[in-house]
């Protein structure tokens, strides 16, 4: 085991190819002609696109002396090449990465699940909201937006609280769970908590096939191509805002007039805070 850790991916693949099983040698041949790819796929999309049942690629990556599909990726990602760029052409890549974020998000956009999910936040009596890392900025700034509006939510970022929060759900709770990947074991194991004792869950992730989705009730997508080397991009966090921030409006359009007041209200308790 210690002598594969030092192996780089694409050497084991090669080293194992004649272990394969006939479905394996499927995943083998998908991998080896769309590396690029790989990479921004989630397990599911992956045993899809080969046409193998996702049991087929655990076993595959074991074979390989990984612990799992993410610990292969990032091997993997480590060997493509870098495409770097001028230094003064840094901020304008940055820039570029923003827009093309916002963009694409804004294509996604379906109004009406977003007034669906809006309208659940209206009804239900218990806003929760579980997200881990970077994507517990997006889960902070929901809750903030919310509040001035006069809804108060939870935000639940630390994994055993989490778990706690998540044995007290009922019926009336409403769990919106942040994750790009959609594969964070201990937010999902979490996540089907809740859902056991009766929340509805709403998942806003990137990759409509992941583990995360399976145990929610409906899915908010968001598309970022996030490399594993390079989780927690500021790509990521504007495709979590962008997207919260059109829930948020659209749930202000469900209460303009009491919005506005509770808004009026707020800034005037705030005023004294500010030189």
């Amino acid at each position: 085991m210690e002598y594969y850790s030092t192996l780089p991916a694409s050497r084991r693949l090669d080293l194992f190819k004649n272990q394969f099983t006939k479905s394996e040698l499927k995943l083998y041949d998908y991998i080896l002609a769309h590396l690029d790819a790989v990479v921004y796929h989630s397990l599911s999309e992956l045993s899809e696109q080969a046409n193998v049942a996702e049991a087929t690629s655990l076993r595959f990556f074991k074979k390989l002396q990984y612990s799992g599909f993410q610990a292969f990726k990032f091997d993997l990602a480590k060997e493509q090449p870098t495409h770097e760029t001028k230094e003064t052409d840094l901020y304008t890549r940055v820039k570029d990465g923003m827009l093309y974020s916002i963009e694409t998000n804004h294509s996604l956009l379906d109004p009406r699940q977003l007034e669906h999910v809006a309208h659940l936040i209206d009804q239900k009596k218990d806003i929760v909201v579980f997200a881990i890392g970077a994507s517990g900025i997006a889960g902070l700034d929901f809750q903030n937006q919310l509040m001035r509006v006069g809804k108060n939510i939870d935000v639940v970022t630390d994994t055993h609280t989490q778990i706690m929060r998540a044995a007290n759900a009922s019926p009336d709770t409403l769990l919106l769970t942040i994750s790009l990947s959609g594969s964070t074991k201990s937010l999902i194991e979490s996540t089907a908590i809740a859902k056991k004792k009766g929340a509805h869950i709403v998942s806003l992730t990137g990759f409509l096939k992941s583990p995360l989705t399976k145990v929610s009730d409906e899915s908010i997508l968001t598309h970022v191509k996030e490399n594993p080397l390079e989780r927690g991009t500021l790509s990521g966090k504007v495709a979590q805002l962008f997207v919260i921030d059109a829930l948020c409006t659209t749930y202000i359009q469900l209460h303009k007039s009491a919005a506005k007041a509770r808004r009026e209200e707020i800034t005037v308790f705030t005023a004294d805070k500010l030189y």
